[in-house]
């Protein structure tokens, strides 16, 4: 049986409380809560510190064949639930671009690693590995010095910025070149 991928759009901070809410009321029914996130590094007051963060922030996804009368009231009188999309009146899942970007970050787990990029010569970004991978073209702005890019996404036609983290692979330099200069061989 395929599976679809609804969006439900839930208080935006509070994504973590409603997963604890309605993941007990969903056992044995087939469905999954998914939550995509990603890995950011913080700098406060001269410390660097890992956080996470919602890809998508105020919205969770559900992975079920369906979304039936039952799993539909069960999610809705969740506290925290604000609405699913389109609407409640219309829940379709997601078809086509916004499936795809939805899969992408899916393929790397529900948290995702920081990306890794490397820098030509004229400063354009290369992402070598990582959920940026594939992603290029939705880079708006890169800020080198904390590590990060920003990407434009696209969900439900609303667009939204989303700064992910990456760490740069330096070019590595020819070994046989030494201060400039070419190595003789022995």
């Amino acid at each position: 049986m395929a599976m679809n991928y609804y969006v439900m759009q839930v208080r935006t901070g509070e994504e973590e409380q409603f997963l604890r809410r309605v993941r007990p009321q969903l056992d044995g029914n087939n469905v999954r809560i998914l939550w995509p996130r990603r890995k950011l590094s913080i700098r406060r007051r001269g410390r660097t510190h890992q956080v996470m963060a919602p890809i998508f922030p105020g919205y969770v996804f559900v992975e079920s064949s369906d979304v039936n009368s039952q799993l539909y009231w069960i999610i809705r009188k969740t506290d925290g639930f604000l609405r699913f999309l389109p609407d409640n009146h219309d829940v379709r899942p997601l078809i086509a671009a916004d499936r795809k970007l939805l899969l992408h970050f899916l393929s790397f787990g529900e948290v995702v690693e920081k990306s890794t990029v490397s820098f030509s010569e004229d400063a354009r970004i290369h992402v070598l590995e990582g959920p940026l991978k594939g992603l290029e073209g939705r880079i708006v702005k890169v800020d080198r010095r904390k590590g990060r890019a920003k990407v434009k996404l696209d969900l439900y036609n609303e667009s939204f910025l989303v700064d992910f983290g990456f760490q740069s692979m330096q070019p590595v330099a020819d070994p046989s070149i030494s201060n400039g200069h070419p190595r003789r061989s022995p």
